[in-house]
């Protein structure tokens, strides 16, 4: 497997047609499986290819989420792993000396935060221009935690709390910051504290094996979703147990082949991602559920709202979740394609 260090994608163009596909799965701080309640690398990225000078420019036809392949009787997409890696330089920090937050590269989609205090846990909540609040929890450490800018340009607040004891937390500070994305489907392509991994997982060498034979993204997205629902059971037992604020260990879950629903969406994200397909973990409901699922960027479709499978000459929004335990039965199938069961709270 070859590894290599750049810097930036610069290409993208929305594309005309939206496709829909499907993958549920449960997630955030304080949801227990899927209930019924809802409960410094080198900044750039590791991959394969061809390099700036050979022909990765914005008009090269080779930027995140785009198909390599031209003649699809002829040629397979790369399948060498593009790992963006985030870093935190320290040429921009805003924060307090115990809480830092290196927005250097915010026009990469993402900050980079680190506790070095006495509390077993802070609160960094990120609010953008869509007013939605996100909240991430650290605990104390030597290493930086990035956390991703997923409300596109614009002007974020980000809010800094540390835990005092119990529900309670102290502020710690309060700062805006103005974002201008070099790109926007960057932050959907970084890892991040909910789908972690590096050019070193698992997670990344496998899904180069997966789509090895792949001639398009969509054929890629196709054959990880294929592995993922026939190789990862659902674990029953750790959905009943998990505690609260857990999360997802990509490469634990394809060592032992379960996990719940939120480590089948990490998964999933990071098989992607690692194939240089922007991919987005959404968390909402599906019905009562508090659930997530993934949506999909390719050049040749643009975003697609849920992951896919072509079935019987068209694409239809799928779950890996239902899908791995279910034999893909038409009455999940049927649940699935209507839209009216999901609501989106947030994209991570």
């Amino acid at each position: 497997m070859i590894i290599i260090i750049k810097n930036l994608y610069q290409r993208h163009r929305p594309a005309p047609l939206v496709l829909a596909l499907a993958l549920i799965i449960l997630v955030l701080s304080g949801i227990n499986g899927c209930r019924e309640t809802g409960g410094d690398g080198s900044h750039g990225y590791a991959g394969s290819g061809p390099g700036p000078d050979a022909g990765t420019g914005p008009d090269a036809g080779t930027g995140p989420g785009a198909d390599a392949a031209t003649d699809t009787d002829a040629a397979l997409r790369p399948s060498d792993p593009v790992v963006y890696v985030p870093d935190a330089p320290g040429t921009k920090v805003i924060g307090t000396d115990t809480l830092t937050v290196d927005i250097s590269n915010t026009d990469q989609g993402y900050i980079m935060v680190r506790y070095s205090g006495s509390a077993d846990r802070v609160n960094i909540q990120i609010t953008g221009s869509d007013d939605v609040h996100y909240k991430y929890f650290l605990g104390p450490s030597s290493d930086f935690t990035a956390l991703p800018l997923t409300g596109g340009s614009g002007v974020y607040a980000i809010d800094g709390y540390e835990h005092i004891a119990d529900s309670k937390y102290s502020v710690l500070f309060h700062e805006t910051v103005d974002v201008r994305l070099e790109n926007e489907l960057l932050p959907f392509l970084y890892p991040s504290q909910y789908v972690n991994f590096t050019a070193d997982s698992l997670a990344v060498s496998t899904a180069q094996e997966v789509v090895s034979g792949a001639v398009s993204d969509l054929d890629a997205v196709a054959d990880i979703y294929h592995y993922i629902i026939t190789h990862i059971s659902y674990d029953e037992e750790k959905a009943a147990t998990v505690a609260s604020g857990y999360l997802p260990d990509v490469d634990e879950t394809l060592a032992t082949g379960r996990g719940i629903c939120f480590d089948y969406a990490a998964l999933t994200c990071a098989m992607l991602r690692s194939q240089n397909i922007p991919a987005k973990l959404e968390i909402g409901y599906a019905g009562e559920i508090y659930h997530a699922w993934i949506s999909v960027y390719t050049d040749e479709t643009g975003w697609i709202d849920r992951l896919i499978e072509f079935s019987q000459g068209g694409w239809t929004r799928m779950d890996p979740t239902f899908a791995s335990g279910k034999d893909n039965d038409s009455e999940i199938l049927d649940y699935i394609n209507d839209n009216s069961n999901y609501q989106t709270l947030y994209s991570r």
